[in-house]
């Protein structure tokens, strides 16, 4: 574990030289997204932050960034608005960000929330979190690869559930369209493995660009009033029982931010990044190198060495090819 004064002396070191010139955050508007945006203001650092989020956050989001220009002038930060659980908007932002850009130094992914409703389909015919939570984080960051590649460090963090992966993926049905497979844990699983076993294939292909799958623990992020019918039992459970636990387990929003902050710039994953003395990260191949790093709550790294290898072999090709069917007509 990185305890957190470790995770906070090593954000004490951002500054003008070590800090991402360039980060986009597409589901910064709430949640972990935007703890880790103060987070990163909140350094002092000279920072151009691109803040994607719907056309219905804008108007609190406008009254937040007044807020993080107060708490560091040097700060820029550019609202971006974008529908990104549609992948033409999604390809739309990206094409406005490239536009403006020469380098991407971070991509920060956490647009999403737990599939544990009844499921619904977007225009584009895609389950709306599958969407949300895997096709358009895989889209941003397909796009926006040349731009990484110009920085220095380039990290690309989605938060989902890193290393926590199980052996099982429904490989015949990876959009969950069959009657019956759709469905909260089952979802959630199918949805992270997708992530894991792409973002490993990015990162082996690309090793100028550190990925991190990050685990986030307990976080009260309000995503789980996001789920479901409101007015069904199973809002009601959620709200009774869930929101509770969370708010006893959870990490405080400051902490998580300064956790997923200290993934997003320390050298402890990949090499690159703010000097770090303390151990290194381990990906998910087991090498202390450039890679894929799940990393959890507490900063720790696991390359989930039972199921990996199971899921490289039967899971990872036919996850990239189905992947690239989907978003080929958005490349």
């Amino acid at each position: 574990m990185v305890s957190y004064k470790e995770v906070q002396d090593s954000n004490a070191l951002i500054n003008d030289a070590t800090a991402p010139r360039v980060a986009v955050f597409v589901g910064g508007t709430s949640g972990i997204g935007k703890f880790t945006v103060r987070a990163l203001v909140a350094t002092g650092a000279s920072v151009r932050i691109y803040l994607v989020g719907r056309k219905i956050s804008e108007e609190p989001m406008n009254a937040f960034i007044q807020e993080l220009y107060v708490i560091n002038p040097k700060a820029e930060v550019i609202w971006t608005e974008g529908e990104v659980s549609l992948l033409a908007e999604t390809k739309r932002v990206c094409e406005v960000i490239k536009s403006k850009e020469s380098r991407v130094d971070f991509l920060f992914l956490t647009a999403g929330y737990a599939p544990f409703g009844t499921r619904r389909e977007t225009a584009e015919g895609l389950e709306i979190t599958q969407s949300l939570e895997y096709y358009s984080r895989m889209l941003f960051i397909l796009h926006l690869l040349p731009l990484l590649e110009e920085a220095e460090a380039p990290k690309v963090v989605s938060v989902l559930a890193g290393g926590m992966e199980r052996a099982t993926v429904n490989l015949d049905d990876l959009d969950l369209k069959k009657p019956g497979n759709f469905g909260g844990v089952k979802a959630q699983m199918q949805y992270t493995i997708m992530n894991t076993m792409t973002l490993e294939k990015l990162a082996n292909e690309n090793p100028n660009v550190t990925f991190i799958h990050s685990w986030p623990g307990w976080v009260n992020t309000g995503n789980i009033r996001r789920s479901a019918d409101p007015n069904s039992i199973t809002a009601w459970c959620f709200w009774l029982i869930l929101e509770p636990l969370i708010f006893l387990f959870a990490l405080s929003d400051e902490e998580s931010g300064q956790r997923h902050l200290f993934q997003s710039t320390s050298a402890a994953f990949g090499g690159r990044g703010v000097p770090w003395k303390g151990k290194l990260g381990v990906n998910s191949l087991e090498k202390q190198a450039d890679g894929l790093f799940l990393v959890n709550y507490k900063c720790d790294c696991t390359p989930n060495a039972k199921v990996m290898p199971i899921l490289r072999e039967k899971a990872q090709g036919k996850i990239w090819d189905h992947s690239q069917e989907v978003l080929r007509p958005y490349l």
